[in-house]
């Protein structure tokens, strides 16, 4: 006779993760997208969203500020579970997410520290096109 297995599904309880409670946020907003990655002090990545991330945004709608303010509300919204009140934000790219993505934060309930702009410029650049002979 065969024996009746128990039909219920078991339920795995998440693990609350601790943050510390000062934090960095990258900010990478380029033409086409931004991402927004929440690290430790260490550099270990705790979470990370874009605008693409979202679901509802795809092709030039991922480059609006709106797409960035999204991306850094659910970024915000997991590190505060996490006990994370105070950020640093590192801000890199030219896109118009940049200052969206901090607003964004800012009203989240985290405490910006510092905003640090780490966009990389070039010494001397590409070798710019002959000249044009008419």
């Amino acid at each position: 006779m065969a024996t009746v297995k128990d039909k219920r599904a078991k339920v795995r309880k998440t693990k609350k993760r601790k943050y510390d409670s000062v934090g960095v946020a990258h900010i990478k907003s380029s033409f086409n997208n931004t991402l927004i990655t929440m690290t430790d002090l260490q550099g270990n990545v705790i979470t990370w969203s874009s605008g693409g991330h979202q679901g509802r945004y795809k092709g030039s709608r991922k480059s609006t500020a709106f797409a960035a303010q999204l991306a850094a509300r659910f970024c915000a919204q997991e590190v505060i579970q996490g006990g994370m009140k105070k950020v640093e934000c590192w801000i890199k790219g030219p896109g118009s997410g940049r200052e969206a993505a901090v607003r964004s934060l800012k009203a989240e309930g985290l405490e910006v520290i510092r905003i640090k702009d780490c966009t990389s410029i070039p010494h001397n650049g590409c070798r710019p096109t002959k000249r044009r002979r008419m």
